[in-house]
């Protein structure tokens, strides 16, 4: 009879845990969508401008439009709900600029040399339904960022902090593109 009881309770346990468990995301993608092409970004970050007190000069890393690019089509075809392909071919277009690339310095040391970085690579991105000729969505300065320590056991480099960045960019676009809240 105990025998019984206590496995009554276990299967009870385990039903109602299995049932309540987390939560989801939907996606917008369904089986409307199943391809998206990733136009190259473009680099509009102005290295003219004249500065102002926000900002003392801008920073420009060769080829970080085509890493954008590269990055968020590997996050694509990670995540497995839209297959990048050919413009021609896809459902969605998704179109982007990078407008920024930001190093900002977040912790000193007591001699007052930077401990601690922040970088921000901010872009812009509109995102088509080719079929129909329709804005999807648009985004203003959407942003992928990480920090990084420059001294101590958590150092890395700038180019690690930098991979990191893009990471965190690809799969915030991705997210943005195939999940609604």
């Amino acid at each position: 009879m105990k025998i019984r009881f206590f496995g009554g309770i276990v299967i009870l346990i385990v039903s109602f845990t299995l049932m309540g468990c987390g939560y989801t995301t939907r996606s917008i993608v369904g089986n409307k969508f199943r391809t998206i092409y990733i136009a190259p970004f473009a680099n509009k970050i102005d290295i003219t401008r004249e500065v102002d007190a926000a900002s003392k000069y801008k920073i420009y890393k060769p080829m970080l439009e085509a890493d954008i690019t590269k990055a968020i089509a590997n996050k694509f075809l990670f995540d497995g709900n839209l297959k990048p392909t050919e413009e021609n071919m896809a459902d969605l277009v998704l179109r982007g600029e990078l407008i920024e690339f930001r190093r900002d310095p977040l912790r000193y040391t007591e001699d007052d040399d930077v401990e601690e970085y922040r970088i921000n690579l901010v872009v812009n991105l509109v995102l088509w339904d080719r079929h129909q000729d329709k804005l999807v969505w648009e985004e203003r300065r959407f942003v992928g960022d990480t920090t990084y320590f420059v001294t101590g056991t958590a150092a890395k480099s700038e180019d690690i902090a930098i991979r990191e960045a893009l990471d965190d960019l690809a799969r915030r676009v991705v997210e943005r593109t195939v999940e609604t809240w």
